[in-house]
């Protein structure tokens, strides 16, 4: 089993997904956008989930749209919604009655501006999911915030991790912080080389 809280985030094949989930992944993430590279249609979604017990099933979603958004998730039988609108949350939780997860891009805030959206949102979502997609560093400024908030808000870092030293380095400096992975594809069908995920995964498995 894993020491920390991993999520896995835009997972398009059943080799990154049994892995993950074999090596006790507690969130596997899903786009649900059919506008994005890392699109899974419901089939698919479909086909791998009926390998899968025991992880949470996250639909990942940009859309700003709620009602896009609730006639998408009804071809997914998900146990939990990301998005990256906060202005989602509310209603999202009404309708859906499901945790929702809110993800902020490193690249539009910087780490000082965080705690705010964290106070404010803390009561609507079960976790923050920080990322970039611009390869962001994790910066020694982002060290010293994520230090202030990691044992009161349930965060997920998933930028600046480039391999299993970093990685190991940050969770043994904030040992309440959860770790973002992202898949990617296979080589070819069922053939995987999984690289960086399977030294940072065993890294943070317990001895």
């Amino acid at each position: 089993m894993l020491t920390k809280t991993v999520k896995i985030s835009n997972v398009t094949n059943l080799s990154d997904a049994r892995y993950c989930a074999g090596m006790g992944v507690e969130m596997l993430g899903f786009s649900i956008d059919e506008d994005s590279p890392n699109y899974i249609s419901p089939k698919k979604f479909e086909d791998i989930c009926s390998w899968l017990a025991g992880v949470t099933l996250v639909a990942e979603t940009g859309k700003t749209d709620p009602d896009a958004i609730l006639a998408a998730l009804a071809e997914y039988p998900v146990h939990a919604v990301q998005v990256n609108d906060p202005g989602l949350l509310n209603y999202l939780r009404a309708e859906l009655g499901l945790p929702l997860l809110l993800r902020i891009s490193v690249d539009i805030y910087d780490a000082e501006e965080i705690v705010p959206i964290l106070s404010r949102y803390e009561g609507e979502v079960t976790h923050f999911l920080l990322e970039s997609d611009n390869d962001a560093e994790l910066s020694e400024v982002w060290m010293q915030v994520l230090g202030t908030i990691e044992a009161e808000y349930p965060v997920l870092v998933g930028f600046g991790l480039d391999n299993e030293f970093t990685v190991s380095a940050l969770t043994e400096l904030l040992p309440n912080i959860g770790i973002a992975l992202r898949g990617s594809e296979e080589i070819r069908p069922g053939y995987k080389d999984f690289g960086s995920m399977m030294d940072i995964l065993e890294a943070l498995e317990e001895q």
